[in-house]
This record gives C-alpha cells, sequence and structure tokens, in this order.
C-alpha cells in the first residue's frame, strides 16, 4: 500500500542537467519515518548500483562516479527524495530507481518496515 513515484527523467545533452523527484505515499494509512532513502541506477547489460543516498538527519552518500555533479536532497515532511544531475555525460544514461528503506508504516492498528523501490525513470545521454 505503499507507493514510489518518480518523476523528472528523460532525454538531455551531454553536459546538461535533469532533476528527478520521488515521493513515498500510501493509499490508507500513514507513513511514519523513512530511514534513508535514494536512487539507484541500471544500464543496459549492467547490474544496479547504487547513485546516492540520504538518511533522515541528512547524510549523504555518493558512487565516485557522480560526485561533484550529482547533488541528493530530501524533504522529510513530504516524504521525498530529489537527485539533482548536472554535467550529464553519456555514462549517466540508464534507468533510475527510488528507493526508501526501513520505511515505517501505521495501518489499522499495525505497524510495519520495509523496504520500497520506485517503478523507474529513464535518463539518456545523448547528442
Amino acid at each position: 500500500q505503499v507507493t514510489l513515484v518518480e518523476s523528472g527523467g528523460g532525454l538531455v545533452q551531454p553536459g546538461g542537467s535533469l532533476r528527478l523527484s520521488c515521493a513515498a505515499s500510501a493509499a490508507s494509512g500513514t507513513i511514519l519515518r523513512i530511514n534513508t532513502m535514494g536512487w539507484y541506477r541500471q544500464a543496459p547489460g549492467k547490474q544496479r548500483e547504487l547513485v546516492a543516498t540520504i538518511t533522515s538527519s541528512g547524510t549523504v552518500n555518493y558512487v565516485d562516479s557522480v560526485k561533484g555533479r550529482f547533488t541528493i536532497s530530501r524533504d522529510n515532511a513530504k516524504n521525498t527524495v530529489y537527485l539533482q544531475m548536472n554535467s550529464l555525460k553519456p555514462d549517466d544514461t540508464a534507468v533510475y530507481y527510488c528507493n526508501a528503506d526501513d520505511l515505517t508504516y501505521y495501518y489499522g492498528g499495525i505497524y510495519s518496515r520495509d523496504a520500497y523501490w520506485g517503478q523507474g525513470t529513464q535518463v539518456t545521454v545523448s547528442s
């Protein structure tokens, strides 16, 4: 009953920018807390890899290949995470997936904790 909806992908030229957004929501019940939110990506023929993560207190982590170019941020009140991607390269082309790890959800008198993934959004960097 918890869903993550991503937006902001698309086609961009090398050197361009895109901003991805991902909002976690519950059709019923309430999301109480999300420990870590992050972005992963998967290019054709490759394994899914971590791009960036951010904890509820704001601690961030990036894969080396995006440091200095990508910035992850979140709005805890909106259960939303963002990924600002600048100086994009063709190697950044992939499907980008949002992840909410250790999400606490309350519904019908029951608390649950689990991890959730978004459906993915395509980012293509090409001239």
